[in-house]
C-alpha cells in the first residue's frame, strides 16, 4: 500500500481558458467574437493626411440606473471637460448611466485616450464629490473615419435620449452640450 492518493497536479482536469476566437468552440471567426469584448481595445489613433483626428468616446457608470441625469452631474461633466484640455470635448450627451462625447487632441503631446478619460472621470469626482467612484474604470472609443461616420455617430448620440424615452426630441434633453468646437471639416 502506497498511502493516500496524491492530489492531481495543479490545473489537471480543468479546461484551459480560451484565449482567442480560434480556440473557442462554436465560433466562426472574428465576427463571432462577442464573448471576448469584456475590455475595450484602445488602438492608438491614426493621423491621416488632411483629416481631423476625432474620437467618439463613451464612459459608463458602474451601476445601471439614473445616476448621471441630474444638474450636478451634468455641470461636473461640463466643467471637467473644460479643464481637461489634452483632449478637447466637443458635443456631449449625459445619459442616466453613461456619457457620450466627441473629442479631438488639444495638445500635440496628447495622452492615450484611456488615461485621459480616467483623468476626466477623476476631475468629475473632484468637482462634484458625490460623483467619486461612479464611473467604470475603462471607456469605449471609436476613431471617426469620415464625414458620414461622424454624422452617423452624431445622430446616434443625439437620438439616444429619444430612443430611451427620456425626451420627445433630442434638443428637449437638457443634459447635453458642447464645450469646444469639434467637428468634421
Amino acid at each position: 500500500d502506497r498511502g493516500p492518493p496524491r492530489p492531481p497536479p495543479r490545473g489537471a482536469g480543468r479546461p484551459r481558458p480560451v484565449r482567442c476566437w480560434r480556440e473557442a468552440p462554436n465560433m466562426n471567426g472574428p465576427e463571432d467574437n462577442r464573448a471576448f469584448h469584456r475590455h475595450p481595445a484602445h488602438p492608438a489613433p491614426i493621423r491621416r493626411h488632411n483629416q481631423p483626428l476625432i474620437l467618439h468616446v463613451t464612459v459608463c457608470a458602474k451601476i445601471r440606473g439614473h445616476i448621471l441625469d441630474n444638474d450636478r452631474a451634468h455641470n461636473a461633466v461640463a466643467e471637467a471637460s473644460r479643464q481637461a484640455t489634452h483632449w478637447q470635448v466637443g458635443e456631449y450627451v449625459v445619459m442616466p448611466d453613461h456619457v457620450h462625447f466627441f473629442c479631438a487632441p488639444g495638445t500635440p503631446d496628447y495622452p492615450p485616450i484611456r488615461r485621459w478619460a480616467g483623468y476626466l472621470k477623476r476631475l468629475v469626482g473632484m468637482i462634484e464629490p458625490t460623483m467619486k467612484s461612479v464611473f467604470q474604470e475603462d471607456c469605449w472609443d471609436t476613431q471617426i473615419r469620415d464625414l458620414a461616420h461622424f454624422n452617423e455617430k452624431l445622430s446616434y448620440m443625439r437620438q439616444n435620449p429619444v430612443r430611451r424615452g427620456l425626451a420627445p426630441t433630442w434638443d428637449a434633453w437638457v443634459y447635453r452640450g458642447c464645450v469646444f468646437d469639434v467637428h468634421w471639416l
